[in-house]
């Protein structure tokens, strides 16, 4: 909902701030006072572009600025756009703005933040429908009418049954288009994963079996350099040379004297405790070295083997991964990858069965969804059409027409025929009307402009007000061509429409102008030798003055008028 808007040096616009509420808000004024020069500064809101033309004389830049309160409806979709784009600042306002300048780019601003202007236009456009300007009008956007179709059907459950079939025919569809290219490559393909499974299948390998070859390679390298040191460590400590002790034999006699000394000097009985560890762990390495002298021993042929099985490794990792773990892997999703291609065919056959009953499935899923929406299409051609008989359109006819296209691979119809289909169903829509007999019904974008399309739309809006989500609706002319009683039935309308949206419409009629629950008077004044526009909101006997200016030169009978107009729409608000 547009809550403040804020124009500067646009055309004859020096500066005005206006803030909205909800429900219906009129624009009254003399013909050229500046009331669509309003609505045009909103029309930039829209991405409408528009060049230096519109920059008040004088000056070097203009602007147009708006904050908008983000509706439920729309909230999802906005914050979707604002999320994608970092926008995202407030969650309940929004800002949009456009800045022109005489020199230089004109600029497009979301937040405070420029942009460009398509992105401007998505947010517009899901914020405003301008009426009176057919391209930015919801309404005449033929890929909106399903939507809003069902909307008004309440089709809901029937649609996300259908919808949830779809799906899964999609993905059954995407594994089939999978499985018959592979089938096409399977040949070569199955001989180089029965090859490359084969290969790692027989190398036998473990994760940490390179680490441990590694060392044993290690010692079988050195072998005798090994031997020999641990050699010359056992003799050390425990053989001895023929002119020498061994450390054992030493440590043996340093106990036997510890054990005399602590005879005579008990306090130092820690020393022989000290000496007789010492001796127990020269012993347990003396056993340990012995064991490895065992276990040492300088075999060629076993180091062959390791070097053989290292370079075994090595050539699969080149191939198949960094790790022994990343071979073993790889040649899993090789054996996973072989098992599919083998049973391709089996799995095809599943599928295109599965496919046979889906299709069968969406099909009456489809035709359930296609009942309801001509059941709807009809209640709402008679709503509408009773609508435009009472805006003094009674001959005006509306239709929902409902279109399928041949397609051999699509759902099969009770008569027999395929047809193609997508996520919404198997027909497309389209909103035709024939504003005078004898015309034929024709799309809306190509009924002519002007207050007979306002309206028509008007009608349509009050039909499909709960179904419609645009939170902001603007009617421009939509009082052309039609008197004062007519007038009061559009405002009553408008008012009606209020209810579930903002309504913001310019209007010569009195008549009309009485329903509006905010009414801002638009006028030319003359401000330092300068012709501006000036907006000024009207209430209590300054609104009944307006709507008596209005019907003619005030005087009593226009005044008497005016305040009758406002008792009946007293009354008809009751």
């Amino acid at each position: 909902m547009l809550v403040e808007l804020r124009i500067e040096n646009f055309a004859i616009i020096d500066r005005i701030e206006l803030e909205l509420g909800p429900g219906l808000t009129v624009f009254t004024g003399e013909t050229g006072a500046g009331k669509s020069i309003i609505i045009d500064a909103v029309e930039t809101l829209l991405g409408v572009r528009a060049d230096s033309g519109v920059i008040r004389t004088g000056v070097e830049r203009s602007s147009v600025e708006a904050t908008f309160k983000i509706m439920p409806k729309v909230r999802p979709l906005i914050h979707e756009i604002l999320r994608e784009e970092a926008l995202l600042d407030d969650k309940e306002y929004l800002t949009l703005g456009r800045e022109f300048r005489r020199e230089g780019r004109n600029i497009a601003r979301v937040n405070g933040r420029t942009v460009n202007l398509g992105l401007l236009r998505s947010l517009g456009e899901l914020l405003i429908d301008l009426h009176g300007q057919s391209e930015h009008l919801s309404l005449l956007k033929v890929k909106n009418h399903l939507a809003l179709l069902d909307r008004f059907a309440e089709v809901e459950t029937e649609l996300n049954a259908y919808q949830q079939t779809y799906g899964e025919l999609q993905q059954v569809r995407r594994d089939l288009r999978q499985l018959r290219q592979s089938e096409k490559e399977a040949a070569r393909k199955m001989e180089m994963l029965s090859f490359q499974v084969d290969e790692i299948d027989k190398a036998g390998l473990s994760p940490d079996e390179e680490d441990k070859l590694k060392a044993e390679r290690t010692r079988l390298a050195n072998a005798e350099n090994l031997a020999k040191q641990a050699q010359i460590a056992l003799m050390a400590l425990d053989e001895g040379e023929l002119d020498s002790a061994s450390a054992s034999d030493r440590l043996g006699i340093a106990i036997q004297a510890l054990e005399g000394l602590t005879k005579v000097d008990q306090e130092r009985s820690d020393l022989l405790s000290v000496a007789q560890d010492i001796f127990e762990r020269t012993v347990e390495l003396a056993r340990e070295l012995s064991n490895y002298l065992q276990e040492v021993e300088f075999d060629p042929n076993r180091l062959g083997e390791v070097d053989d099985r290292l370079n075994l490794i090595f050539t699969l990792k080149r191939k198949y991964g960094e790790s022994i773990q990343a071979i073993l892997d790889y040649g899993e999703q090789a054996r996973q990858e072989l098992d599919a291609i083998t049973h391709a065919e089996e799995r095809i056959a599943k599928l295109e069965a599965r496919e046979s009953n889906l299709l069968a499935e969406l099909s009456q899923r489809g035709q359930a969804l296609s009942d309801i929406r001509h059941q709807a299409a009809d209640r709402l051609s008679k709503a509408i059409e009773s609508e435009l008989a009472d805006l003094r359109m009674e001959r005006a006819k509306f239709e929902v027409e409902f279109r399928t296209t041949l397609d051999e691979k699509g759902l099969t119809l009770p008569g027999g025929e395929r047809v193609s289909f997508d996520a919404g169903g198997y027909e497309q829509i389209e909103f035709l009307v024939e504003p005078n007999p004898g015309e034929g019904l024709k799309p809306l974008v190509k009924v002519a402009s002007g207050g007979e399309t306002s309206r028509l739309m008007l009608a349509l809006k009050n039909v499909l007000a709960r179904a419609d989500h645009t939170p902001t609706l603007i009617f421009d002319e939509i009082d052309q061509g039609i008197g004062g009683r007519v007038g009061a039935v559009v405002g009553e309308k408008l008012w009606q429409l209020g209810r579930e949206h903002q309504v913001l419409c310019i209007t010569h009629l009195a008549q009309l102008a009485g329903f509006g629950e905010q009414h801002i008077r638009v006028e030319k004044v003359l401000k330092a030798d300068r012709t501006t526009t000036a907006v000024q909101a009207v209430s209590g006997e300054d609104r009944v003055i307006e709507l008596a200016q209005m019907l003619g030169s005030v005087s009593e009978g226009t005044l008497q008028s005016a305040n009758e107009i406002m008792q009946h729409v007293a009354k008809s608000r009751q």
